[in-house]
């Protein structure tokens, strides 16, 4: 089938320009229609929030910049805060701080949020003022450190696990959790927290110390170097060693790896046993007399022993410390002060080589100097009939004295003030050697009946020379 053209149509077409003119115009003016509606919806949309967005939780759909800002400038902060779902802290209302200066942040956020065609999506913006808002950082913020400080001691504190030694082994306990809120946690979490009316903090607790920390491990290997450890006491000649792992049961450690001894019973009886065999104070010492024959003379004034309970902290100290060797130190015995003698003298049973040996049976006595008999001469002892016998035992020249007055005393009452040129005590209750040009008896037998108070009386002639041979502390062996 052919198609008919209609040529008058086409006529009439092209006779009515007109028309043809206001069709056009009439598409124009729908584009730009079109165009401006758009035009006008895209600088809406680019200075005004989308619906459903909120700043610091405040609502601020279809505002613009300064609409937001302003209703930001005239909202109340409640400033409540929480731990978890508890609430501990209810501060006062505060105006939020912003200021003009502060929309430039609001239209970032307002660029941000920007989207072509109009958005329903709900965002929530966190936006903080430029001026610092004193009372949240400053003011709420130590109510909330004075708050939590008042509540964790009403709260179960956590137990870290713990090393100690017991009975000899190596125990470790386990930590227990507690309730009480870790503050500085909270407190950094705090000036995290959005700009808002409630502050919700989670609650973080003080955690314990784990048995499978590196402080619990280093407490072991520590406490297993320690009952490695032996401490050399050394006694003069003779050292004893001293084993943690014989003589320490019980000991805790800190943090820093110090560590406390808490029984000390095993060293304390070790240390006594040493005493019991070295010392001399008190015992009986051996002593070969000038004839050759071997005697046992009670030790008096002269001797020594280790004052145990005093030696105890060195010990402790030494174990504690990592030390290797101790030397005995507190050592006492009879003297003036306490102090004992003969500490440092290890040959002829303690004795040693330079001593006043004193023999009341043939009255005479013999001074010994570096082994060597430097003078021997007879003396008179005291009265045996009257009770004032010279004290056997091993006594020490107390000191030495020229142009002495010697002061006899019975029953608190003076007896007698004698002058003598040399005086050597050697007993604290006043017996000594002394010259005694009053005496015309020199007999062997005067001191049955007619000796002296307790003093050892020597010839005159001879004094001068016993006195320039003795020495203070030199042993004084009376039988």
């Amino acid at each position: 089938m052919e198609s008919t053209v209609n040529i008058n149509e086409i006529n009439q077409q092209r006779a009515n320009p007109t028309r043809r003119f206001a069709n056009w115009k009439f598409i124009t003016g729908c584009i730009i229609i079109v165009f401006a509606v758009i035009a006008a919806g895209s600088y809406y949309q680019a200075t005004h929030f989308n619906s459903n967005i909120k700043i610091n939780s405040i609502k601020v759909s279809g505002m613009s910049a300064e609409q937001a800002l302003d209703k930001l400038k005239t909202t109340e902060l409640k400033n409540v805060v929480f731990i978890g779902d508890q609430q501990i802290i209810d501060g006062k209302d505060t105006k939020m701080a912003f200021t003009d200066k502060d929309l430039p942040d609001v239209e970032k956020l307002l660029r941000s949020q920007w989207t072509f065609f109009p958005s329903s999506k709900a965002k929530d913006y966190s936006l903080m003022p430029g001026n610092q808002d004193q009372y949240r950082n400053q003011t709420l913020k130590k109510q909330l450190e004075e708050k939590l400080l008042s509540m964790n001691p009403t709260l179960n504190a956590p137990k870290d696990a713990t090393v100690h030694l017991e009975q000899g082994k190596i125990v470790v306990t386990n930590s227990v959790g507690g309730e009480q809120l870790d503050v500085a946690g909270l407190l950094k979490d705090f000036d995290k927290q959005e700009y808002i009316s409630e502050i919700h903090l989670n609650p973080t607790y003080i955690q314990p110390i784990k048995e499978d920390s590196e402080i619990i491990k280093n407490q072991q290997k520590k406490l297993e170097a320690f009952l490695a450890q032996s401490v050399e006491y050394k006694v003069q000649d003779k050292v004893f060693s001293l084993n943690a792992s014989e003589l320490i049961k019980n000991a805790s450690i800190s943090k820093d790896l110090q560590i406390k001894i808490d029984d000390t019973g095993d060293i304390k009886n070790k240390i006594a046993e040493i005493n019991n065999s070295q010392s001399t104070l008190n015992k009986d010492f051996s002593f070969k007399t000038h004839s050759g024959s071997v005697i046992s003379v009670k030790g008096k004034g002269y001797g020594w022993a280790i004052n145990v309970d005093k030696e105890i902290p060195r010990i402790l100290a030494a174990f504690e410390n990592g030390e290797k060797s101790v030397d005995a130190a507190n050592i006492y015995g009879k003297g003036w002060k306490g102090e004992g003698y003969g500490y440092d003298t290890i040959t002829n049973n303690g004795i040693g080589d330079t001593y006043a040996e004193v023999s009341i049976a043939e009255q005479r006595i013999w001074i010994y100097k570096n082994g060597q008999l430097v003078v021997t001469t007879n003396v008179v002892t005291g009265t045996q009939s009257t009770g004032h016998g010279t004290t056997p035992g091993v006594w020490y020249i107390l000191y030495k004295q020229t142009h002495a007055i010697l002061t006899g005393r019975e029953n608190g009452k003076i007896t007698y003030q004698t002058p003598v040129d040399y005086w050597a005590p050697f007993t604290n209750d006043g017996q000594g050697f002394h010259d005694a040009s009053w005496r015309s008896n020199w007999g062997s037998k005067a001191y049955l009946a007619a000796g002296s108070h307790g003093c050892v009386n020597t010839p005159p002639s001879v004094m001068k020379t016993v006195y320039n041979n003795l020495s203070a502390y030199q042993p004084v062996i009376v039988y």
